[in-house]
């Protein structure tokens, strides 16, 4: 009669302890989405605070050079003793002008986390800005003379044409702009940022920011992948 109470009771709290498992793995179902999104949120936050660093060396150097990281600006800069090579293909070239003109000694400010990024390693000569290390795409050659709600910056943006990956942020863009205010966008279904209504970013007319004649396509300059 023991041996059986004693059997009965092993039995019990193998039982017991499957349904604690279950209950547990239950719950780290239910949380896992919520964590998810708080992670997409704090990283969207990292993008909105590189972006208002990006801001005031765009400020500065707008104020020595009389324009944005430009492609004429690009030839202007000295690069002596800095092992930095400078271009005019993608952002990381554009944004490679602040760490060659000694306007920042960083490359986190450039970060801004997505599936085609990775962490900067801060390793300035030669290597500066190196593929994945920027997250930000730029709109290049423009001014503060322009029309001050247009985009500068923004993220994260996919390889090709106007389009955001919606993935990163859950569903939002961060976008710069000339007047130094962080917008953070809704990515519609089409993978555009909308301003209002149907309006997107990129959008161009007589009532837009670009105006009738619209921005140039080449001036988009993509962050390089990693």
């Amino acid at each position: 009669m023991k041996l059986t109470q004693k059997n009965t009771l092993k039995g019990f709290t193998l039982v017991e302890l499957l349904v604690v498992i279950a209950i547990i793995a239950a719950l780290a179902a239910m949380a896992t989405p919520v964590i998810l999104k708080q992670k997409k949120k704090a990283d969207m936050t990292e993008a909105v605070n590189n972006a208002k660093q990006i801001f005031y060396l765009m400020i500065e150097f707008d104020g020595d050079f009389g324009e944005f990281p430009s492609d004429a600006s690009a030839s202007d800069i000295d690069t002596t003793g800095t092992g930095v090579t400078l271009g005019t293909s993608t952002s990381n070239d554009y944004f490679k002008q602040f760490i060659a003109g000694g306007y920042t000694k960083s490359e986190e400010i450039f970060y801004a986390k997505s599936t085609i990024t990775k962490k900067p390693d801060n390793v300035l000569k030669g290597d500066a800005l190196e593929a994945g290390e920027c997250g930000f795409a730029y709109v290049a050659n423009q001014s503060t003379s322009v029309n001050s709600g247009r985009p500068l910056v923004m993220a994260p943006m996919e390889e090709s044409g106007e389009f955001f990956n919606p993935d990163p942020y859950d569903n939002k863009a961060v976008v710069l702009r000339i007047d130094g205010s962080v917008k953070q966008l809704r990515v519609n279904q089409a993978k555009k940022a909308v301003l209002t209504g149907a309006d997107t970013l990129f959008d161009t007319g007589e009532d837009t920011v670009w105006g009738t004649d619209g921005y140039e396509s080449g001036n988009l300059k993509k962050n390089l992948p990693k």
